[in-house]
């Protein structure tokens, strides 16, 4: 009989090979799932039960984190991976734990992250310079609130991309190819960036050196450091990143009257649950069509 360390490197090639996962989200999958066997020194398939879960989830609610244990959204992360390696190991008919046993802690509703519509506007006019890393940056933000994409979509952009159309094609997460639309405003910013090159690298956006000529690809640790960067210079006193400027564009969208699949096929979103987040957001909008249109029979 295989071992269940036998079974998580098959599980993970699995999820490399077949699922077409990321090496990123192979390398979550297996930290999680090394914490497990470790802690639990479960050996094989039949030695995980519903005790043993519950042994963990102990253990895990009593390390450290923010406060005095690990935050719940975090330990739902070890759930996840153990439940989805569960449900690999019965399609193979392994018998095991069966998946559906394991619950995940629940969690408060997650909160946003939001600047207002004159912070953002003060933001991406912050970026006015006509050097070449200005017209860089202006192009980074015209680019994030335009598309709505994540640090790393935008990170793997190639240079050649086409402006006379109106959308673009970005590869996202699990590999998903969807279709992103540019504002005149951001080809305008991403047009005159690029007439300003001289350089001949293929990524979009790139490091510009003051007394070199070699460049390299920006990564997201240097795109957000590029936003923070401007949120400062704009006066805005909040945390300001790449995905508060996702979040303003889905808002935008909403408030505006965008419904919510369209909203979820834009943002990427495998599960409208994930975008159903942004609804609350859009309560001052139902509250003016609450106003106009209830109880009108009695005017």
């Amino acid at each position: 009989m295989a071992t269940l360390q036998e079974l998580k490197r098959e599980f993970l090639e699995h999820l490399e090979i077949e699922r077409g996962r990321s090496l990123k989200t192979i390398e979550s999958y297996d930290r999680y799932l090394t914490r497990f066997l470790n802690q639990t020194r479960a050996s094989i398939p039949k030695s995980v039960t519903d005790e043993l879960v519950r042994e963990f989830r102990l253990w895990l609610n009593r390390q450290p984190g923010v406060g005095d244990t690990m935050k719940r959204k975090t330990q739902n992360y070890y759930l996840i991976a153990l439940r989805t390696f569960l449900k690999y190991l019965s399609r193979r008919g392994i018998e095991s734990l069966a998946p559906e046993r394991i619950e995940l802690a629940k969690i408060p509703e997650r909160s946003l992250d939001l600047i207002t519509h004159d912070e953002l506007e003060r933001l991406i006019g912050a970026s006015s310079g006509k050097d070449l890393k200005s017209l860089r940056d202006k192009a980074i933000l015209e680019l994030f609130f335009s598309t709505g994409l994540r640090v790393s979509e935008l990170c793997a952009l190639p240079r050649d991309i086409n402006l006379k159309h109106d959308e673009l094609s970005v590869r996202g997460k699990g590999d998903k190819v969807r279709v992103v639309f540019l504002s005149d405003d951001a080809k305008k910013a991403v047009k005159s960036y690029l007439e300003a090159r001289k350089d001949m690298h293929d990524a979009l956006f790139v490091r510009h050196r003051n007394k070199s000529k070699e460049t390299s690809p920006l990564t997201s640790r240097s795109v957000e450091r590029i936003v923070k960067h401007y949120a400062i210079k704009a006066g805005i006193s909040k945390k300001v990143t790449p995905h508060v400027i996702r979040h303003s564009f889905a808002t935008d969208l909403l408030q505006n009257g965008a419904d919510l699949r369209s909203v979820q096929m834009m943002l990427g979103h495998a599960n409208i649950s994930t975008t159903q987040i942004y609804t609350h957001l859009t309560d001052k909008h139902l509250k003016e069509v609450h106003k106009r249109f209830h109880n009108r029979g009695k005017e």
